[in-house]
């Protein structure tokens, strides 16, 4: 049953926030921690695959966990935010994610079920942007979900790598380290849901108002 107020009252949309409204900045702090992030991921890789120094990866990829809640204080103490930190910085945290997914699957340390729920999230929220985009939205502002759950992954990540090792260290890390990911990866699949439920929203308020929001 529709309300009075119209058939689009009777589902609550979330706001959107128009990235395009943010200032166009490239040289700011916070920018050059996420390309520094960035351009970690080649390099973490390599260490992961090649001479398989975890080591080193691990340090990278506590860095990159570390710049990733710096950048986006920065930009508020600093008021620095910029349409290019609104991309650079989940592009940076999707890459490390799927990047360390396919080191640690390869080299058999995670099980396949945690790459294909983790990796299957990006594939539906991939699908879920190009939905909006067709209706004249931008991408959603990252949920404070999603961003709790990377923050997870990738500390779990290094300790599923030294769980991997020999000795003490090996030992006392595991529970934790796979506590953190079994976490991570529930909040990182519930904030794709709750990401799906604001698309789903606002593409059903198109609808009842009988035009896509780019035609408006």
């Amino acid at each position: 049953m529709t309300s009075s107020n119209g058939p689009s009252a009777a589902v609550p949309v979330p706001p959107v926030t128009d990235r395009e409204d943010l200032p166009d900045r490239v040289w700011t702090l916070p920018n050059a921690l996420s390309v520094l992030r960035l351009l970690g991921v080649p390099v973490f890789l390599w260490l992961l695959l090649g001479p398989e120094e975890d080591g080193w990866a691990v340090a990278i990829l506590m860095v990159s966990g570390f710049t990733d809640w710096l950048d986006g204080k920065l930009a508020r103490w600093l008021d620095q935010s910029s349409k290019l930190g609104a991309l650079l910085d989940p592009a940076a945290d999707r890459l490390y994610i799927v990047s360390t997914l396919v080191a640690l699957a390869l080299r058999e340390i995670i099980p396949m079920w945690v790459v294909a729920l983790l990796v299957g999230r990006e594939v539906v929220l991939g699908i879920a942007l190009l939905v909006l985009r067709r209706h004249g939205y931008p991408p959603l502002q990252v949920h404070y979900l999603g961003k709790a759950a990377t923050l997870l992954l990738l500390y779990a990540f290094p300790g599923l790598l030294l769980a991997d090792g020999t000795g003490w260290l090996a030992t006392a890390i595991a529970p934790f380290a796979w506590a953190f990911t079994i976490w991570g990866t529930a909040l990182y699949v519930l904030a794709g849901v709750l990401y799906l439920v604001q698309v789903v929203g606002l593409v059903r308020a198109d609808r009842a108002a009988g035009l896509p929001r780019s035609a408006q």
